[in-house]
């Protein structure tokens, strides 16, 4: 059994925190305010110690590098929203539903993912502000 360090706590609670997925650099800024001298190779270390533990799941999206959250959100069906403008990725708690009928006739879904695309809040708020000002 691993033994928990400072350095892992921090990376736990950064995650459980964010309530969304994170990037390992978003991991690692998040971090780098309770341990300021962790580094990026800390950080991966850990997410495979995390990830091996079963407390952290990877969230993938096509194109994209992974991220993670913690496994009990994961385990709850949700979806995906991805910023265009800073690319960070938000958990959307609502699902359409049997999507079933969507599959070719005599196709049989097992699961489904879904992801949004489009501006958070924040960069339609930045993107307002910045047409205000010019």
């Amino acid at each position: 059994m691993e033994r928990t360090t400072r350095q892992r706590e921090a990376l736990r609670n950064v995650i459980e925190d964010a309530q969304r997925p994170l990037s390992p650099q978003e991991i690692l800024d998040g971090a780098q305010a309770v341990v300021p001298g962790i580094g990026i190779a800390t950080v991966y270390r850990n997410i495979k110690l995390l990830l091996d533990a079963g407390e952290i799941e990877v969230v993938t999206l096509p194109g994209e590098n992974p991220r993670y959250e913690p496994a009990h959100r994961a385990h709850h069906h949700h979806h995906h929203f991805q910023c265009d403008a800073c690319r960070r990725v938000f958990d959307v708690h609502e699902c359409p539903g049997d999507l079933k009928g969507l599959a070719p006739k005599g196709f049989r879904v097992h699961r489904h993912e879904l992801t949004l695309y489009g501006l958070c809040k924040e960069c339609i708020a930045l993107k307002r502000s910045a047409v205000a000002s010019a």
